[in-house]
């Protein structure tokens, strides 16, 4: 169900990028980000990239990548969008807990969200469920569409092996 995206999935990547990103309530993206530099975001900048199937049909992706280079390296951060269509079924969760196996074979040691809308509440709360805390929160960082200035959350969790 979660493999490799291969550049041929981009298609049915785009759609849900697009979707998340036009309603500017949980991505840190430009709402107007173009299928290019949205293309260049997800597929060519990360580490990896992966997709959820099911049924022939890509439901979710996320990426994984070093959050910092240098002395930081051991730590990377990973970005999660599901289909509006899909959520609600376990797809995140499954997504985040792939994540993390693949994290530890890439050599990382603990894996960042660097500035989750603390108005994504079901997000946050998931994160937590699977062994994330709250390291940080930056006042009124996050600039929501209807909430306006609304704090974002740094969100950290150290491998457990």
């Amino acid at each position: 169900m979660i493999r490799d995206a291969l550049p041929g999935d981009w298609p049915a990547i785009w759609p849900i990028f697009e979707e998340i990103v036009r309603a500017g309530d949980t991505y840190a993206y430009p709402a107007d980000t173009d299928k290019p530099t949205a293309k260049a975001l997800r597929m060519n900048k990360p580490d990896r990239t992966f997709v959820f199937e099911h049924d022939g049909k890509i439901l979710g992706t996320y990426y994984l990548k070093t959050n910092q280079e240098g002395p930081g390296k051991h730590v990377c951060s990973c970005g999660y969008i599901v289909s509006s269509d899909a959520r609600g079924m376990g797809i995140a969760r499954q997504m985040c807990e792939h994540s993390q196996g693949i994290a530890i074979t890439m050599g990382f040691n603990a894996m960042q969200f660097n500035f989750v809308a603390s108005s994504n509440e079901v997000a946050v709360a998931l994160w937590k469920k699977l062994g994330f805390n709250v390291v940080e929160t930056l006042p009124r960082a996050f600039k929501h569409p209807t909430l306006r200035l609304i704090d974002a959350l740094v969100m950290y969790k150290w491998r457990s092996d």
